[in-house]
């Protein structure tokens, strides 16, 4: 099992087989834990191998939110199924535990952090992030992107109720959004694109998108639970699948319709 699994790592990917309507699922994983997995929002590495091995056992392809939009815009085609492969939180196993495997199958990511919580006790630190935002595979592409997870890690609506919304929503979702986004440039190659809702809460809402886009985002993802079809997704309200404790590869193939 270990030399297959090697060879996996090593070997040349085989060519996408094409699929009439391709599918993209958002992939979304939190704490990375060497060994197995003790919540339900953990996932041990042993499984989250499996996973990237699964993927290229099936042919799914690995993109990015944007390669994604391309494809969105027909200005890149997709003739296989995809994933683009995302980490909640900031959480520090996204560097000692996701990372090596991500280079190892030579996979892209998108981390998004808790921004006030980098370089507390569990998190990643700058200089982490620094060091996975300069990566580069040959060729010189950078697999491993950064997003917000806004500044504080509320819920956006509640947020919202108990400022009464208007200006005092707006100036929160400054900080929130804006701020996470200026704090996290300083620190990566490239500008911060993708913004992930915390808790999902607040998808589609138009306050919370419009601040998105006023900040320079292009992105959103949420906790909605669906496949993206390239022809007709909102770019503002993509939604995922939450890999858990518990979760088997085959669901990731059921969300794509690969039996």
């Amino acid at each position: 099992m270990l030399a297959a699994t090697l060879m996996a790592g090593c070997s040349k990917l085989p060519d996408p087989v094409p699929v009439d309507n391709p599918l993209v699922v958002i992939l979304m994983y939190h704490r990375i834990t060497a060994g197995e997995a003790g919540s339900l929002y953990e996932r041990s590495a042993e499984q989250l191998e499996s996973d990237l091995l699964y993927l290229r056992e099936k042919n799914i392809r690995v993109i990015d939110f944007n390669e994604l939009e391309a494809i969105t815009a027909g200005e890149e085609e997709l003739s296989t199924h995809a994933v683009v492969i995302t980490f909640d939180d900031g959480d520090h196993s996204s560097y000692t535990l996701a990372m090596p495997l991500l280079k190892k199958y030579r996979m892209k990511a998108t981390f998004f952090l808790w921004a006030s919580k980098v370089g507390a006790n569990s998190f990643l630190s700058w200089d982490e992030v620094e060091m996975m935002s300069s990566y580069s595979m040959d060729g010189g592409v950078r697999p491993f992107s950064f997003g917000s997870h806004t500044m504080s890690h509320q819920y956006l609506m509640t947020m919202k109720a108990a400022l009464g919304g208007g200006e005092a929503f707006q100036a929160y979702l400054d900080e929130e959004l804006g701020g996470s986004k200026v704090l996290i440039d300083r620190h990566i190659y490239g500008s911060v694109e993708t913004l992930a809702l915390p808790y999902g809460d607040g998808a589609g809402d138009p306050d919370i998108t419009a601040a998105a886009q006023r900040h320079g985002y292009r992105f959103i993802r949420t906790s909605e639970r669906d496949a993206t079809s390239p022809a007709s997704s909102n770019l503002y309200r993509l939604p995922s699948l939450p890999l858990l404790n518990d979760s088997e590869q085959e669901l990731i193939g059921g969300y794509l319709g690969i039996e």
